[in-house]
């Protein structure tokens, strides 16, 4: 058969088609080298496309806000998309410096607000809504027992190796259901707190006022993320001006159906929650949120 010559044997002549040997290496390199490199190329495993490589940002459900939205007269200080912080770096999740709740919390602390607004205060916010990932960011930090460039201002007076025990830090934190948020009352007009400057000299949070790191806040009597019992709202040796500025607070925020947690001044709970049980891990940014 004619087709079998060309591959036994080496007669003088070989036919495929018709065609002569003369003419066989042409046809090879237009035909079969490329059918061999389809087929090499067929066997090899598949390489995964970028938009498998790059699975999708989780995004937030219908019924979360951006703050700013809802009311911007608020003031926003958002400390984690900073590195002043008790970390001392950027908290993974925090994309931009923006507040987002969700719609219950962010209408009642529009109305906690007006209410303050009418006495020539206002509602500054360190922190809202928390992704998982920036928990799980504080949790490393915490394990790594070396890093303590922060402590001298955000915990002097307590061991790193005690943050878990004493219930600083945790796996799992409130604020990932968007309904819990760190906030202060500022007195009007407020000037900007300025910038902090990396490797600045550390001041203890629960200094005073005048020596700690300035906030355009009232005097809370201590700074913000203290780890301290100093900072736990109805500590007895917290009197005076201080002392009636955290009730303030507590009783501005209560009326609207905030609940604080007693071991941080700062730190406050819209009830009841629209989402109890579920921890987000949304990115901060600006969503186009529902």
């Amino acid at each position: 058969m004619r087709g079998r010559a060309l591959f036994r044997g080496r007669p003088s002549h070989c036919y495929l088609g018709g065609m002569s040997r003369s003419r066989f290496p042409a046809v090879l390199r237009a035909v079969v080298l490329p059918a061999a490199a389809l087929l090499t190329l067929l066997s090899l495993p598949s390489a995964p496309s970028a938009q498998a490589a790059t699975a999708p940002e989780p995004r937030p459900p219908r019924g979360f806000v951006a703050l700013a939205d809802v009311d911007p007269t608020i003031l926003q200080e958002m400390r984690y998309v900073t590195v002043h912080n008790f970390t001392g770096h950027r908290v993974d999740g925090y994309r931009r410096p923006l507040c987002i709740l969700t719609r219950e919390a962010a209408d009642a602390l529009h109305r906690a607000q007006r209410s303050l607004l009418r006495r020539g205060y206002g509602l500054k916010v360190y922190d809202c809504y928390r992704p998982q990932r920036a928990v799980n960011d504080f949790v490393e930090w915490a394990k790594d027992l070396g890093d303590t460039r922060m402590k001298a201002e955000f915990y002097p007076r307590v061991d790193k190796s005690r943050l878990f025990e004493d219930g600083y830090i945790a796996a799992k934190s409130g604020h990932s259901r968007g309904s819990t948020l760190d906030v202060t009352i500022v007195k009007l007009p407020a000037w900007p707190t300025r910038p902090y400057v990396p490797d600045e000299p550390l001041v203890p949070c629960y200094g005073p006022r005048e020596q700690r790191f300035p906030d355009n806040s009232v005097d809370m009597g201590t700074g913000f993320d203290c780890f301290d019992t100093l900072a736990h709202t109805l500590d007895p040796r917290i009197t005076g001006v201080q002392r009636a500025n955290r009730l303030l607070l507590k009783s501005a925020l209560e009326r609207e159906g905030f609940v604080n947690l007693p071991e941080e001044w700062w730190h406050y709970t819209f009830k009841p929650e629209p989402f109890p049980d579920t921890y987000f891990d949304f990115p901060v940014l600006r969503h186009p949120l529902p």
